[in-house]
């Protein structure tokens, strides 16, 4: 008879904690919402697109096209393929990043202090030949490249970030 108790006591034991698991496991899973109340809402792909995208934009919904090609937005991740014609300066924005693809280019800087070539790991000063496929970064307003003196071809300039041409 003792055997007999003790198989019924663990059947009662697994039963009851089978019992409790499935209680707990739908009131923690919120089963007992319905899809489309305020609680458990359904959305469209696009709703959440557009979301993701005024998250991205600073939540601010605007638009990631600059309305001046020639001077795109702060803080833009679109990349621009630019062509600076010999006379003029392509000045950055401070973090704006450029790659020289084509042509020869040399740093303008109206400070001692120079720009950072990312490729190298050094800093180009002032006159110094900017490289080819090497990626500048700007730290600082007043920095930017012009067409080498002699040059007279465009140069061609991919740029990432906020500029003005003078």
């Amino acid at each position: 008879m003792k055997s007999y108790l003790k198989v019924s006591m663990a059947a009662l034991a697994i039963g009851a904690g089978i019992w409790i698991g499935a209680v707990f496991s739908n009131t923690a899973t919120g089963a007992g919402t319905t899809p489309g109340t305020a609680d458990d809402p359904v959305v469209t792909k696009s709703y959440v697109d557009q979301q993701i995208q005024q998250a991205l934009n600073g939540g601010g919904g605007g638009s990631t096209n600059p309305t001046n090609p020639t001077q795109p937005s702060q803080g833009t991740d679109e990349v621009k393929n630019v062509a600076l014609k010999p006379g003029k300066i392509l000045i950055a924005d401070a973090g704006t990043e450029f790659i020289v693809r084509s042509g020869n280019a040399v740093i303008y800087t109206e400070v001692s202090s120079g720009v950072a070539d990312l490729t190298d790991g050094k800093d180009l000063l002032n006159g110094e030949t900017a490289p080819k496929n090497h990626l500048l970064s700007f730290p600082r307003e007043g920095r930017g490249i012009q067409v080498k003196e002699g040059q007279t071809i465009n140069l061609i300039v991919m740029v990432r970030g906020g500029y003005t041409i003078k």
